[in-house]
């Protein structure tokens, strides 16, 4: 069986003992596993100069190969470019995009030093499989360093607009790096869609069914939506009744209806319309009152960016306002928790929950609305208010579709799920879980490698 080598921005290397980061390491550790190979990225250190000989670990028949980024580096490639240039962009966010030369020319010597680093590890006759966004130039690097074997590229994160990308400086040579991959994945139709209008615009690419000619290259596309792993979850949901912290919820709770929300806290997640929401559904709908408690969980994000911790602060600050115009001595009506959970405190809260409010202004897939359906109870379902931009939203057209900027729709989709019917909420909950299963994470990750053999096969 053909070795296969995975490269991503972070590296999740397993402990004895401790389970893994989310749901996607566990996919590409699985697949590694069965394959036997190597996961090559940045160990999340930062040390005070460049290192060039990266650390190994192996565990079991999967070695793990990684480096720490220099200060410089952690600051010009990882916060600049990849975080204050891409990130905004790719989200359709023009407003906060910082770009500076020099966090350009860290971002493409990264990726350099990560290729001269990878080609020193490499057996030849391997498929190579790069992840995200802060790695698009690699397969060009790996390419001069004289790599040939097939390599895969899979964007995590949605592809903007030909009208969005062209203002991005150094567009051009971004959307050249992705022409020496042979497989180009996206998480949806509309990402690769405007993919490939880029290339047509950009270099006067030939679409012809799922293959682009572009610059002498001849590359695969497809559309491969993350998933998640149903029968874990859904068994992880059913053990946490018997948690000690879910009774005390549903103690706490009593006759009231819990809304949830969990999202890292970026901009993207369209959390100051959801507060605003939630404050519309408190002043549209006064019966909602002392029988509502929504729940925001905002894991801690990229707080070296000030546009974070601004955020941070407005959300603080929306809270309280909204709790102090509608609190009551017995009733507080936000709870707002700046701080991560282990996923199966999550997986619990979901569970407990009436309504997911789940509501990104852009997301590539997001992973959290397919994670909440999966927890529900199939006898008494929660319901789904979903972003209509979101990724997901192909899938889980079952889900209450919203869109994220609009406060008093998302508050009156809120009205109309704590309203819904059992039979309609059980009906809408067994059409989303099917799909789920049928999409599900080991099927992602078996197509796209499937598909990258036969890139191999192709190209021999």
């Amino acid at each position: 069986m053909t070795r296969l080598v995975v490269i991503s921005n972070r590296v999740s290397i397993p402990e004895p003992g401790k389970s893994q980061a989310g749901g996607l390491a566990v996919a590409i550790t699985g697949a590694l596993d069965e394959y036997g190979g190597l996961w090559f990225g940045w160990d999340g250190e930062v040390s005070e100069t460049a290192i060039t000989e990266p650390t190994t670990v192996q565990r079991d028949n999967i070695t793990y190969a990684t480096l720490p980024l220099s200060r410089e580096d952690y600051e010009d490639y990882y916060l600049g470019f990849s975080n204050e240039v891409l990130w905004p962009v790719f989200h359709f966010n023009l407003g906060a995009m910082d770009f500076r030369l020099e966090y350009a020319k860290a971002y493409q010597r990264v990726n350099d030093r990560f290729a001269h680093a990878l080609s020193n590890l490499l057996e030849g006759g391997e498929l190579i499989w790069v992840h995200d966004y802060h790695l698009l130039p690699l397969g060009k690097a790996l390419r001069k360093e004289g790599v040939k074997d097939p390599m895969g590229f899979y964007l995590h994160i949605p592809f903007p607009s030909y009208d969005l990308l062209r203002a991005m400086p150094g567009y051009r040579e971004l959307l050249d790096d992705l022409l020496h991959y042979d497989l180009l994945g996206f998480q949806t139709n509309n990402d690769l869609h405007a993919f490939r209008q880029a290339a047509i615009e950009t270099f006067g690419a030939v679409i012809s069914g799922d293959t682009i000619e572009c610059n002498g290259q001849k590359i695969r596309t497809g559309v491969y939506p993350v998933g998640i792993d149903v029968d874990e979850l859904t068994a992880e949901a059913e053990h946490s009744r018997d948690n000690e912290q879910a009774r005390q919820l549903k103690a706490d709770l009593g006759e009231r209806d819990l809304i949830i929300g969990a999202d890292r806290l970026d901009y993207s997640k369209g959390l100051v319309q959801r507060f605003n929401a939630i404050e519309a559904l408190l002043t549209d709908f006064e019966h909602r009152r002392q029988k509502t408690i929504f729940m925001q969980i905002a894991s801690p994000s990229r707080s070296a960016i000030p546009e974070y911790d601004e955020l941070r602060r407005q959300l603080e600050e929306m809270a309280g306002h909204i709790n102090g115009t509608y609190a009551d001595l017995d009733w507080v009506p936000v709870h707002y928790l700046n701080q991560t959970f282990p996923r199966e405190a999550l997986i619990g809260l979901f569970r407990s929950a009436r309504v997911g409010l789940v509501t990104p202004l852009r997301d590539g897939m997001n992973l959290v609305c397919k994670e909440f359906v999966a927890a529900q109870d199939p006898e008494d379902p929660g319901v789904l208010v979903l972003s209509e931009l979101a990724g997901a939203a192909n899938e889980l057209s079952r889900a209450l579709l919203v869109n994220p900027y609009d406060v008093h729709a998302i508050a009156s989709a809120i009205e109309q799920a704590l309203n819904m019917p059992l039979e309609e909420r059980q009906e809408r909950y067994q059409q989303m879980i099917g799909v789920l299963r049928r999409n599900s994470l080991l099927e992602w990750r078996r197509r796209f490698i499937e598909h990258l053999s036969q890139q191999n096969a192709d190209a021999t």
